[in-house]
């Protein structure tokens, strides 16, 4: 049997990562579920980094999903085409703005079942959404949070959906709005793919990861 780490471990491990970030947030910019929402779509298989230097000029010229459809694919594909595969991200973000429209009066629903139905969102970016526009207790498992659970033993599976069902179950509900976020950016700039930085790491001794790094 897989062993996992104590469920009182798991407490003390976000009381000392909130501690370092008491308000845990994206890093992407935005201003509302939409200009959200657009920028988590954009954020598959490109940096936080990327994606925001490209919504700078794309929200400057359409911030709204009514905006959006009048901006057009080539439009939205011009302020995008920095990041990767733009051309069928272009045609997610303007299909999704005219669904909006049509099915939500221009509001991005606080619905699962409606987020997953739009072009381009996928069960994590619904995710992402729901916990950073409407504050649901939702962890989306991206690749540093599916890192990070297994290496730690926080949620060891093998599947994205076995850590996050696994997240959900384990993680206590004081921490479950925030733990998303804490568990991603320790993933990006401590607990790294090809160099965990163990030695300065808040929760390395109550990490059951076998390879620490001095």
């Amino acid at each position: 049997m897989t062993q996992k780490m104590r469920l009182d471990n798991m407490a003390r491990c976000f009381e000392r990562l909130s501690k370092r970030q008491p308000d845990p947030q994206t890093e992407l910019e935005f201003s509302d579920p939409f200009t959200l929402l657009v920028a988590v779509v954009l954020s598959a298989q490109a940096t936080d980094v990327g994606v925001n230097k490209a919504t700078k000029g794309l929200f400057a010229a359409a911030r709204t999903p009514d905006q959006m459809v009048a901006l057009g694919i080539d439009g939205i594909s011009y302020h995008i085409r920095t990041i990767g595969l733009f051309n069928t991200k272009a045609k997610n973000v303007f299909r999704l703005s005219e669904l909006l429209i049509t099915r939500h009066n221009g509001r991005v629903p606080e619905n699962r079942a409606a987020l997953e139905a739009l072009p381009g969102v996928g069960r994590k970016t619904a995710n992402v959404v729901l916990n950073e526009a409407f504050g649901h207790p939702t962890i989306a498992v991206d690749t540093h949070i599916f890192r990070v659970s297994n290496r730690t033993r926080m949620a060891p599976g093998k599947t994205v959906e076995i850590v996050e069902k696994e997240l959900v179950r384990r993680v206590p509900e004081i921490w479950k709005k925030g733990a998303h976020h804490w568990l991603i950016l320790h993933g990006r700039y401590v607990c790294k793919a090809r160099k965990p930085e163990c030695g300065t790491c808040e929760i390395a001794d109550l990490c059951l990861f076998p390879n620490k790094t001095a």
